[in-house]
């Protein structure tokens, strides 16, 4: 029965059958002209013995350049072939990989580091593409090599055969010994590098911060360590190889010696002619690579094995949040943006305690809703359950009466635009950030956006205004600024749910407050507009407001309706203002 991880490399080869088997011939072929040279070389030899001519020997040398040159064109033809294909399996996996990225929740990024993903997706993808490239073609050369060597070289002289290639099995263990200690260094140097690299980009992120605490020595010296660390690690590197590769060099010739010692004395009681003497020599040669490869080969095998099991853990996530069988269609231009919870509950995996308790509200469409509350009452949770970002029970969150759950996702999330804490923006110019949902839009859709969001007399002060570059993750812009071009972003889509997580934090409150007002009024379409926010001055000119604490709903209303009765929303209120007058 075959090993699961052979089955998988069978699965990722079986695309490309037909190029694998065009490989494997043109390496049979190789062979086959490799076995033939040597012995044509002997008869050549022989026969030059009793009729030694320029024109013979001119005949024989051309002959020798045809299959050598034959031999080389099948050879270049196998080599291209089959390292064609570990590439092309390396961007099938790449490809794949990254499109089940995309499909997988927020919540299993929060569990699997980004450097982690990335590295299976790079490096552990590499490692395949080396296996079913080197490793493959190493192995059915080295198959091929002693099925066809063996037989011929035992047919010209058993004894002579088996005392030269006695040594070969020394040879394989050397390498084999030293494979464990190559395939550690070269990790130590993967590392290294890896540090290296990761110290230059966190360094070129955060130069505003090395600069304003005076850090610039200390950094230095910082890459001063892992450099000469580096450097360690590669010489380490190199001293290993420099003394295994001259340890086979060394018994390949004393493969050579005992062949000369034993060959010559054959030849001169007639057991072999000299022909058969220089063409064992040959054969002991052509032995020697796929032997000494050999070691090298296992462990690129062991190494592919791992980095299958590593790339096959993520392609075997499920995404727990998906479209069911016969999902509702609903485009977004049928949606009202009517919102309905019924009895949310919510608990994070792992955990047993509830973040969401119990939750229940209607939302009209058009209705302008806020939601307060301390740190950790469960808002930002509560705002990721309505486009599913979370895996909430089916029957407890509803749009235009229909179960969310039910719906397709692609709709559902083309009918709610969402804003998070986080603002991210793409290491691209501002125009295509705004644009990201709507890559086709035209200019003055961009700018009637960003005017929404209150960003546009800004941008029209940038160097190149709209198609001026943010950096990355935006880090050229202002928190503010940040918040807004993200909210630009979620209005040129014209969603007719607008959900902001406390996308407004970084904003000043009469700024914030505008903006809220604008997406308010009928002027700019009647949407559904959900804000969580910290800034009650803003909450305050919302239709409701909803008051949470500790994963409840615990007080709804307007703001002259909490304000004037006692509760949570009435305390946090009078701390802000007191902390307004303080300042």
């Amino acid at each position: 029965m075959l090993n699961p991880r052979l089955k998988k490399l069978l699965t990722y080869l079986r695309p490309h059958w037909q190029r694998v088997t065009l490989g494997m011939v043109a390496l049979f072929i190789v062979n086959v002209i490799g076995v033939f040279i040597p012995l044509f070389i002997r008869d050549a030899i022989d026969n030059l013995q009793d009729a030694l001519n320029f024109s013979n020997i001119l005949r024989f040398v051309f002959l020798i350049f045809i299959f050598a040159s034959l031999m080389w064109s099948f050879r270049m033809a196998s080599r291209i072939t089959m390292f064609g294909v570990g590439r092309q399996v390396e961007v099938d996996l790449k490809q794949r990989i990254f499109q089940h990225l995309l499909t997988l929740q927020p919540a299993y990024f929060a569990v699997n580091s980004i450097g982690d993903l990335m590295n299976r997706s790079t490096s552990d993808v590499d490692n395949i593409r080396r296996l079913l490239g080197f490793a493959v073609l190493s192995l059915v050369n080295t198959l091929f090599a002693y099925c066809f060597t063996l037989p011929v070289m035992l047919g010209i002289h058993i004894k002579l055969t088996l005392c030269a290639l006695a040594i070969y099995p020394l040879m394989l263990i050397a390498v084999q010994l030293f494979s464990d200690k190559l395939r550690v260094e070269q990790r130590d140097v993967q590392e290294n590098l890896s540090d290296l690299s990761q110290l230059i980009q966190e360094d070129m992120s955060g130069i505003a911060l090395i600069k304003i605490y005076a850090q610039e020595l200390n950094e230095i010296i910082a890459f001063k360590g892992k450099n000469r660390s580096l450097l360690e690690a590669n010489l380490k590197l190199a001293r290993t190889r420099n003394l295994l590769f001259p340890i086979i060099e060394g018994l390949v010739y004393i493969s050579l010696l005992i062949l000369l010692w034993l060959g010559t004395a054959a030849i001169e009681v007639g057991e072999i002619s000299i022909g058969d003497f220089v063409a064992l020599i040959l054969f002991v040669e052509r032995l020697v690579f796929p032997t000494a490869l050999l070691g090298f080969t296992i462990t690129a095998y062991q190494r592919g094995e791992v980095s299958i099991d590593r790339v096959e853990s993520i392609l075997m996530a499920s995404p727990s949040i998906q479209d069911e069988e016969g999902a509702i269609v609903l485009p977004p231009e049928l949606v009202q943006g009517k919102i309905s919870v019924q009895n949310l509950n919510f608990t994070y995996q792992g955990t047993d305690r509830r973040v969401l308790k119990d939750i229940n509200f209607i939302i009209e469409p058009g209705e302008t809703i806020a939601i307060v509350g301390p740190i950790g009452s469960g808002k930002s949770t509560l705002a990721n359950a309505l486009p599913r970002l979370l895996d909430i029970a089916p029957e407890q969150v509803f749009l235009d009466g229909y179960d969310i759950t039910k719906l397709r996702l692609k709709d559902l999330r083309e009918a709610i635009a969402y804003v998070p804490q986080d603002s991210f923006l793409f290491s691209t110019v501002i125009k295509n950030n705004i644009r990201y949902g709507q890559p086709l839009a035209e200019q003055f859709e961009i700018e009637d956006a960003a005017k929404q969001a209150q960003i546009h007399p800004e941008i029209l002060n940038f160097p190149r205004q709209y198609d001026t570059l943010v950096g990355e993750r935006g880090i050229t812009l202002s928190g503010g600024q940040r918040q807004r071009a993200s909210l630009a972003r979620a209005l040129i889509v014209d969603a007719p749910v607008l959900i902001l997580d406390d996308a407004l934090s970084s904003v000043d409150n009469q700024t914030a407050t505008e903006i809220l007002g604008l997406l308010s009024t009928s002027e700019v379409g009647d949407r559904t507009v959900i804000f969580i926010s910290h800034q009650l001055s803003a909450a305050a000119t919302a239709n409701r407001i909803f008051v949470m604490n500790e994963g409840e709903i615990v007080q709804m209303g307007t703001h002259a309706e909490l304000i004037n009765k006692p509760g949570l929303y009435k305390h946090l209120w009078k701390q802000q203002q007191l902390e307004k007058a303080v300042l």
